[in-house]
């Protein structure tokens, strides 16, 4: 059963564009609701599926990398698959939220959503923030938190 825990799971080195977009959704996460929040790099460590576990939400975020998210969210979804197909409770149906960060190409999107559309239904659509999010692109973020937490209170509220 899932609890009131919401992972952001995020590709991003040192303190770059991802991290800070990912930050931004977790405050609009804090502005919907009480929620336990679980920030993850990939850049840091290999990411285990099972941080999700028990979560009633989770958000994700990469940077563009020709065209494609970064390994270590590939690496995670590789592990989430096996998890998931060895039975793994509670790792998916779960309200999922996409984000990608780029320097101009932005084509990540797609693969983006068909890696992660097994996880569980999309909140809102996927993010694509050029360059560091300001303004707009701040906003947009923070409001994403804010949609992921109240998806993730109606999950919560299915499950009772």
């Amino acid at each position: 059963m899932a609890q009131r825990r919401i992972a952001v799971i995020f590709h991003s080195q040192q303190a770059g564009n991802t991290r800070a977009a990912a930050e931004l959704v977790a405050e609009g996460i804090r502005n919907g609701g009480e929620f336990e929040i679980v920030m993850l790099n990939t850049n840091d460590a290999r990411v285990d599926p099972l941080e999700i576990q028990q979560c009633a939400a989770a958000a994700f975020g990469s940077p563009d990398y020709f065209s494609y998210p970064a390994g270590g969210m590939k690496m995670f979804m590789d592990d989430w698959l096996i998890a998931d197909r060895a039975g793994t409770e509670g790792i998916s149906g779960m309200p999922v939220a996409l984000f990608v960060t780029h320097g101009g190409g932005g084509r990540a999107k797609e693969p983006m959503e068909q890696l992660f559309e097994r996880v569980g239904p999309r909140v809102g659509d996927t993010l694509m923030i050029k360059g560091k999010p300001e303004g707009d692109d701040a906003k947009a973020c923070v409001a994403l938190g804010e949609k992921l937490a109240g998806a993730a209170e109606a999950f919560l509220g299915e499950e009772q």
